[in-house]
């Protein structure tokens, strides 16, 4: 057991004294968390919103405004009844839920004692509601604009109408007054709704979304927003979906460097004088796994700590935690070995390395995290080693997995690297004979 260890040292320091090594094994995992992590950390708002409509109004108006949020860029409708939409939105399928109550129509959505629109949401997504509640508000009065016109024509019928004296003939001289009054008093309130808005019309872009929000219009537009609780268990931040991926790069880093080690020790002697030497191949080869495993631990917890402390990743369940990566850890040690002997020099195994790393990485969640991915690429990931360790570490950090619901992936994870260790314990034998 002491030749073991002793071998499995001696690569660890290798490793350590390598800085370009060293870097792709923590740095560039640590960068990829970092990077991909801000990237998510603002997406909040921005990119196009899921919601459901629920329209209880039915008028003409109401079925007007479906259309107008239909036409932004920034909305993906769905119209459905009002228990789908809630519990699409439980779920996590919609980003929220529209309902658009009986009577707007009738008032334009204005003027109201009780909101008339209702935005049914997430609490946490208080970015995305106050942006969404904003996109109403927008919707509304661009609507309005389109059926009523702009101010020019509304001075012009103003005055028109104080005008002619003919729609005053027959009235009490007090009558034509209040009247002329009443005319003035709606032209002025007119115009401060139109100037809330901070333009002689009413046609909006996005970048007068918060003047929208921020106008005493606004105010007229009221919008009830009422919490829905999802039933389901999500990341907290950003960084508790990249810090799995950045473990995974960790280990893809230590598995293309023992591989290739294995290759110049092969090119200079150094194993044919571990042969000579009273250490037999399987220890040879346990040595080379063991240094594998430690360094992939090692690693691996190194982000852990780094990604807890300093950007606030849970530990939901620890002892979870600790099966995923010992069992992710193993698996690489048989992906180690098989590549190690896909070839016999250093280019040639580098190349396998990282052509094999990169394939399963594309397809398991370590470029792209497994919940932004489409369902039919989840499906094709179900034959990467790096989907089942990134669900694995998730179920620790996040999924709150219980020990036996950890045991299917870390399952899959232990067969796979069993069946990569055999395949290159093979190939090894058969380039020892030749």
């Amino acid at each position: 057991m002491l030749k073991i260890l002793f071998m499995a040292l001696k690569d660890l320091r290798l490793l350590l004294r390598d800085k370009a090594n060293l870097f792709w094994v923590i740095g560039f995992p640590l960068v990829i968390a970092l990077f991909f992590g801000l990237i998510f950390s603002g997406s909040g708002g921005t990119g196009r919103i899921s919601i459901a409509v629920v329209n209880e109004d039915q008028s003409e108006y109401a079925a007007e405004f479906v259309e107008e949020l239909k036409v932004m860029e920034v909305l993906k409708v769905r119209e459905t009844v009002r228990d789908s939409a809630m519990s699409l939105v439980e779920k996590g399928s919609l980003s929220a839920a529209v309902f658009i109550k009986p009577g707007f129509g009738e008032r334009h959505g204005l003027f109201s004692d009780e909101a008339l629109l209702e935005i049914g949401i997430d609490p946490t997504q208080r970015l995305t509601s106050g942006y969404l509640q904003g996109l109403l508000t927008r919707a509304n009065f661009t609507l309005l604009y389109k059926k009523y016109g702009d101010m020019d024509k509304w001075r012009q019928e103003f005055g028109r109408m104080m005008e002619d004296t003919s729609m005053w003939l027959g009235a009490p001289a007090n009558v034509q007054a209040l009247g002329k009054e009443m005319l003035t008093k709606v032209k002025d309130f007119t115009e401060a709704a139109y100037k809330a808005e901070g333009s002689d019309t009413l046609e909006t872009t996005a970048d007068s979304t918060d003047s929208v929000k921020s106008s005493p219009a606004f105010d007229l537009f009221a919008v009830k927003i009422t919490p829905i609780t999802r039933n389901r268990i999500e990341p907290r931040t950003s960084f508790e979906v990249t810090f799995p991926s950045s473990i995974v790069w960790a280990l893809i880093g230590i598995t293309g460097v023992f591989a290739t080690s294995l290759i110049k020790e092969r090119k200079a002697g150094t194993l044919l004088r571990l042969r000579l030497a009273p250490v037999s191949r399987a220890q040879i080869l346990a040595g080379k796994g063991l240094g594998t495993f430690i360094g992939s631990v090692f690693m691996a917890g190194l982000l852990m700590v780094i990604g807890h402390f300093a950007f606030g990743v849970r530990i939901v369940n620890l002892p979870v935690l600790i099966i995923a990566v010992c069992a992710m850890s193993l698996c690489f040690v048989g992906l180690m070995m098989f590549i190690s002997n896909l070839g016999r020099s250093e280019e040639a195994v580098s190349g396998a390395a990282w052509g094999i790393m990169l394939m399963f990485a594309m397809i398991g969640g370590g470029m792209i995290p497994l919940m932004f991915m489409p369902g039919w690429l989840q499906k094709i990931g179900h034959f990467s080693p790096v989907k089942w360790g990134v669900l694995a570490i998730e179920g620790g950090i996040w999924r709150g997995f219980t020990l036996t619901e950890v045991l299917f992936p870390t399952a899959i994870l232990l067969f796979i690297g069993l069946v990569f260790f055999f395949l290159g314990v093979f190939l090894m034998a058969r380039i020892d004979r030749s």
